[in-house]
């Protein structure tokens, strides 16, 4: 099983930007597809971006698309999340979740490993 510990949130202005990290530990990353998820409160945990084993493949929300950008260092053995443009509507506990084969991109019931989350606070 691969460990996935998230890093990089906080608190930021309207229009400002973060970098997430998901690091994992126990195996290797570059044998999971990795998902980004996010849950504000009171909301169902959804589905921000996929990204697949080689970094080929990369899948958006709506939401966010041309915002943020998806990464990956499989020798460093962490996913990154690049948030630009920030709103306060993103604001939520971000998640990073791995599988070893996904069919379903967004589907939360595709990954098996998840994180404990990372807290992205924007402001306006």
């Amino acid at each position: 099983q691969v460990q996935l510990v998230e890093s990089g949130g906080g608190l930021v202005q309207a229009g400002g930007s973060l970098r997430l990290s998901c690091a994992a530990s126990g195996r290797t990353v570059s044998m999971y597809a990795v998902g980004w998820f996010r849950q504000a409160p009171g909301k169902e945990r959804e589905f921000v971006v996929h990204i697949s084993r080689s970094g080929g493949m990369t899948y958006y929300a709506d939401s966010v698309k041309g915002r943020f950008t998806v990464s990956r260092d499989n020798a460093k053995n962490t996913v990154y999340l690049q948030m630009n443009s920030l709103k306060p509507e993103d604001t939520a506990v971000y998640y990073c979740a791995a599988a070893e084969r996904v069919v379903f991109p967004s589907s939360r019931s595709e990954y098996k490993n998840w994180g404990q989350g990372t807290q992205v606070t924007v402001s306006s």
